[in-house]
């Protein structure tokens, strides 16, 4: 394989990023949210919005050649870059809205269609999960 997850990204980077992300997930839950509509049944919020700028302009900081999918429509121009951030900032939106307290930050990376690395971050019971191509996932404390 032309690169792996240590080559490209630190763990700490993800977990980092995933963990200011749920830090403003909740901070979301004590104002009220702007919710709209980007399908039929899909709802988006400002912090939605706004996490996913944050994540992007986090990720580009560090790896300019990176391009970035969003689950809310951030889309790079970069489609031929080796390395895509895949991001979904408040996976289960339509549960945070209506306070069922099910939701999280997800966030992977691949190398062309190879999944290389993943989190999964949820601030209400600070669990994450992460993963990495070979080496099995965890959950809990991630693996140093």
């Amino acid at each position: 394989m032309a690169g792996t997850a240590k080559d490209v990204v630190t763990k700490d980077f993800m977990v980092t990023l995933c963990r200011e992300a749920g830090r403003i997930i909740l901070e979301g839950l004590e104002g009220s949210l702007e919710v709209t509509h980007k399908g039929e049944v899909d709802l988006v919020t400002q912090v939605d919005l706004a996490l996913e700028t944050m994540i992007a302009e986090a990720i580009h900081d560090r790896f300019p050649d990176h391009s970035v999918l969003g689950e809310e429509g951030e889309e790079e121009e970069a489609q031929d870059a080796e390395y895509t951030w895949l991001v979904d900032p408040l996976d289960g939106t339509t549960n945070y809205v209506h306070g069922y307290p099910v939701f999280c930050v997800s966030v992977a990376l691949a190398y062309g269609r190879d999944a290389l690395t993943g989190v999964v971050y949820d601030p209400l019971r600070e669990e994450l999960f992460y993963a990495e191509k070979g080496r099995g996932a965890t959950k809990g404390s991630y693996p140093q």
